[in-house]
């Protein structure tokens, strides 16, 4: 009998070790929703993958938009834990109502260019005065109302007095993303889309760019905020903090964007 108490009495402390084990591994691992503009599409993709493998037991998901879209749904309580705009003045509102966790962070300055495939017009010996060519009749640009791309490439022909001329060739994409891929599958004959896309593996082996001088447009300082609904999201606050880290931005920088520490901010 004697054997058999001890005997219980070990298997017990297992069972409980293990019970313990498991409820620890449960409470740790977190979920993440992050909400980002779409010219981070890649470098973000890249950035999570890396971010898992030092955080295994917590869950990434990532949806992409444009910045004006994602700030009206977390406004209507979109259920996001951070948010990553292309313009640092949405997350800006947010922290402005009450709507973050903490201040907004800058993240990076990002830039814009002409892109179109290899088969048709050779981007890279392009200009903007080009883009009132009679046999160039389709250009996509992201929406100036909500995406920040959009505003940018508005500006920068507004400042070479082309905007009159080329209004009426403009095609409209609902984000930075969807503006790439109107030129990729030739609904659009040439783009003003984001140099982080351009660069990408994706679009870099179908076309060229010419990188639109950054004179001309407003800077593209983009920024990101831990949502008020995270809070005490653990996993947020690492991921944060993560984006500081050596790995994240070389990764950044690798995709075109322009650190705060590099822009002299």
């Amino acid at each position: 009998m004697q054997r058999i108490r001890v005997f219980l009495k070990k298997y017990n402390q297992v069972l409980l070790g293990i019970l313990l084990a498991v409820l620890s591994s449960v409470s740790f691992a977190e979920k993440i929703n992050i909400a980002a503009a779409s010219d981070l599409k890649y470098a973000m993709d890249e950035i999570v993958t890396q971010f898992k493998k030092a955080h295994p037991e917590d869950d990434v998901e990532v949806i992409y938009g444009s910045s004006g879209k994602i700030f009206t749904q977390i406004q209507n309580q979109a259920p996001y834990d951070l948010y990553f705009s292309a313009d640092i003045s949405y997350p800006e509102k947010l922290e402005a109502t009450g709507l973050t966790a903490g201040p907004t962070k800058p993240y990076a300055y990002g830039r814009i260019a002409l892109w179109n495939p290899k088969t048709q017009l050779d981007a890279a010996q392009l200009r903007l005065e080009d883009l009132t060519r009679a046999d160039i009749t389709r250009i996509a640009i992201a929406n100036p109302k909500h995406a920040p791309y959009g505003k940018r490439a508005e500006e920068a022909l507004r400042s070479k007095n082309l905007w009159d001329s080329v209004e009426p060739k403009l095609v409209y994409g609902e984000n930075i993303a969807q503006t790439a891929q109107f030129v990729q599958t030739g609904n659009a004959q040439v783009g003003i889309i984001a140099l982080s896309l351009a660069l990408s593996d994706a679009l870099s082996k179908q076309g060229a760019y010419w990188l639109i001088p950054d004179t001309l447009h407003s800077p593209l300082k983009q920024g990101f905020v831990i949502t008020k609904r995270a809070e005490a999201n653990q996993a947020a606050k690492k991921f944060s903090n993560y984006m500081a880290s050596a790995e994240a931005r070389k990764i950044m920088v690798r995709y075109g964007f322009t650190l705060p520490d590099d822009a002299g901010q």
